[in-house]
């Protein structure tokens, strides 16, 4: 690794934003990414969607399926009402038999088995229309409401999205419950607090119940930011005392009985059911005082823990178990080779193939879920699997995280048709499209960046699945997890319940040999005789943006012939003396200066747009006129509305770990000023250092805390329940 020298600058520093959760951890500095954007309503009259809006729609739609399935399983059931197949049948012929509608020797005679035709290719797919864009909320609701918080001395700004999240009779809600103000994105209790109190006045105290309740809610919504499907209770509990809730029991069930959370009891890992005691041991225990008065038929209890959570992740992490169980079940685990071979010649596909890429051939050959591991390089194995399937004639389909991750799929596949977005195959405007019953039409789809998967994408994802389809879920599993709740791709790894293919292919040259180390927990000095890894140390955050703007400006195109426009910027957050607010705006000023007259932006800047919590697309401004600001994202022209561009637009000469993820570029400088060292840790510096292609320069400032970040600070768990949903439906494996 080469070091180069650093001028002097005069030193000024800032702290750091914190993300403000009763979980939070590495997903923290890019919680500003998430949370102040918020869901916004599409005001303009075009028909059209944009890549994020029909992705949320479809997965309101998924939600709405998963309720009403839910809603089927409450409520008296009517007798036989529950049975399907050989029962249903049985039960039927019963009450024939007892009404004399039949004999009873026709009634129950079996009828010939029905054989089911092998599906048909259609020629052409069916794809879904797209649904119509959110109506802003009624222009009455809108006013009645910015009645309401001037009333309680609230920002008028709010008023629109109030009325949005709130639905009708918006002003109603929050006269009878100002705390339902909690409910709209970046409003905190104690703004909520201040509401109450000028519309309440006397009538309003910690100890009211309405507040508690908003507040449990708020902290789950929290702990979702950072990554947490459901929280513990004790945890819970301790968050809504340190927010002055004097009864943080009552809180709690309170939400529960209003049914804005649910709970639920899961037995602990590891832990074994008690067996039966002898009569001996009955014996001392009555002699020690026990109560016994439920003999031996009382159950042993199961060790649990207690998790309250959100019912809209808990529906998607309960609809992800059971459509990944279903996948897992649809085909044999063991192929018989004495048998006739049936169907694609997967053995033959495999020979052709060597090393990881031929074990992971053979390994969805005769398995509905598959997962594989690796680097950059690794990505050729998967894209060899997609090849191979292709030639076999089976209908197969390769999603990536981002437009990037696409092209470069798309690249090794030698096939633009099969190489897809997630976002785009689950809105329908890329893939295969779906099948009369609403799946995709899909016999293999392979996913990569699975890390990337939040659980409510996944459920979708894997919903969307027809029987006797298989998935392969690829990904690094050193790099961040998802953006939103979740970590699918590591409860996958960790619950072993199918075949896991680790990949053997190392990424080259030094970034690869720089990165490989610290996936393992060392900070690693290489040889880079072509300065492809370059260090440059700082002494305060001033000098820092001095010279990563050197960098990008000048060093890195005359030394390693990589323009400005090809360079990214990544830092731990965006507040801070070097966050990405004030390295965008410094680079902004070297590399496109103008005055900004559209909200801050000109033509030709580069912009991270992110239109829904936890989506960034990267692009560059066109032009903007009344209908608002015109980008190029990705590929694709996105128009944001004026009233908009502050909360979804900002500049992208330098992002998050968490935005740059799924992307790489062929020269990377990678900020850390010392005010950054609390956030660092070894899935963050990983996924920085390993987004760049060529040339990788470190903007050093914290000293030893990179080195010690690389060897001791490893992921901050999330609380999932993705594994113990799994666990009774699916057996564990050794594969």
């Amino acid at each position: 690794m080469s070091t180069e020298p650093a001028a002097a600058e005069d030193p000024g520093a800032a702290a750091a934003e914190e993300a403000e959760s009763p979980g939070a951890e590495e997903a923290a500095p890019d919680a500003e990414a998430t949370t102040d954007t918020g869901e916004s309503k599409d005001e303009g009259e075009s028909t059209e969607l944009s890549e994020a809006e029909a992705e949320i729609a479809a997965q309101r739609e998924l939600r709405e399926r998963i309720e009403q399935r839910k809603a089927s399983k409450q409520g008296p059931i009517e007798a036989g009402t529950k049975l399907s197949g050989t029962a249903a049948d049985l039960l039927a012929a019963v009450r024939a038999v007892e009404s004399g509608e039949k004999p009873v020797a026709s009634a129950f005679q079996e009828p010939e088995p029905a054989r089911r035709p092998a599906p048909a290719r259609a020629s052409e797919p069916v794809r879904p229309q797209q649904p119509a864009a959110d109506r802003a909320p009624a222009q009455e609701t809108v006013e009645a409401v910015r009645a309401v918080l001037a009333e309680g001395g609230a920002p008028p700004a709010l008023a629109e999205p109030t009325a949005a999240a709130l639905g009708d009779g918006a002003d109603g809600q929050l006269r009878a419950d100002p705390w339902q103000l909690l409910r709209v994105t970046g409003v905190r209790p104690e703004q909520a607090d201040g509401f109450a109190r000028a519309l309440l006045g006397a009538q309003c105290g910690p100890e009211d119940e309405r507040r508690g309740r908003a507040i449990t809610v708020w902290l789950l919504e929290q702990a979702a930011v950072a990554g947490h499907t459901a929280l513990d209770v004790a945890t819970l509990n301790a968050a809504l005392g340190q927010r002055a809730v004097p009864d943080p029991d009552a809180a709690v069930q309170g939400a529960l009985a209003e049914g804005d959370a649910l709970v639920f009891q899961d037995a602990l890992e590891g832990t074994e059911v008690p067996g039966p005691r002898t009569d001996v041991e009955a014996a001392r225990g009555e002699a020690d005082g026990e109560d016994g008065a439920d003999g031996e038929d009382a159950e042993p209890e199961r060790p649990v823990r207690i998790l309250i959570g959100l019912e809209r992740y808990a529906l998607a992490e309960e609809s992800l178990a059971d459509g990944l169980a279903r996948l897992i079940n649809s085909l044999p685990k063991e192929t018989d080779d004495t048998a006739e071979p049936e169907g694609p010649d997967w053995e033959a596909a495999a020979t052709q193939a060597s090393g990881s890429a031929a074990e992971l051939i053979r390994a969805v050959a005769g398995h509905g879920l598959v997962l594989h591991s690796g680097g950059e390089e690794a990505r050729a194995e998967p894209a060899a699997l997609v090849s191979a399937a292709a030639a076999l004639g089976l209908r197969v389909c390769a999603a990536a995280h981002s437009a990037d991750g696409r092209r470069r799929l798309a690249r090794a596949t030698g096939a633009d048709d099969t190489a897809v977005t997630v976002a785009g195959l689950l809105a329908g405007d890329e893939g295969p499209g779906r099948d009369a019953e609403g799946a995709l039409a899909l016999d293999l789809l392979v996913v990569l960046d699975a890390p990337q998967l939040d659980v409510e994408t996944a459920a979708m994802l894997v919903e969307s699945l027809p029987d006797g389809a298989r998935l392969v879920l690829s990904g690094d599993p050193g790099v961040l997890w998802s953006a939103g709740p979740g970590r699918v791709f590591a409860d996958l790894l960790s619950a072993r319940c199918c075949p896991q293919v680790v990949s053997r292919t190392p990424d080259p040259g030094p970034v690869g040999e720089l990165t490989s180390g610290i996936g393992i927990g060392e900070l690693n000095q290489v040889e880079a005789p072509g300065k492809e890894v370059v260090l440059v140390p700082v002494r305060d955050p001033a000098e820092a943006i001095h010279r990563t703007v050197q960098l990008v400006a000048d060093s890195v195109p005359r030394a390693i012939g990589v323009p400005a426009e090809h360079t990214q910027v990544i830092t731990p957050g965006h507040g801070g003396a070097a966050g990405t607010r004030a390295l965008n705006a410094a680079l902004k000023e070297r590399l496109n200066p103008g005055p900004g007259r559209f909200g801050g932006f000109d033509p030709d800047d580069r912009v991270a747009h992110v239109p829904a919590p936890g989506r960034t697309t990267l692009g560059r401004v066109v032009r903007a006129d009344a209908e608002g600001l015109h980008l190029e994202c990705e590929g694709g022209s996105v128009v944001v509305p004026k009233e908009r561009v502050e909360r979804e637009v900002r500049h992208g000469w330098a992002l998050t770990a968490h935005q740059a993820t799924g992307r790489r570029w062929p020269a990377v400088v990678v900020v850390l000023p010392g005010d950054a060292a609390q956030a660092l840790s070894r899935p963050w510096v990983y996924t920085a250092f390993s987004r760049a292609e060529r040339h990788l320069s470190v903007v050093q400032g914290v000293e030893q805390a990179l080195p010690r970040a690389v060897a001791e600070r490893l992921w901050k768990d999330r609380t999932t329940r993705l594994q113990t949903l799994l666990r009774p439906q699916v057996p564990a494996t050794t594969a």
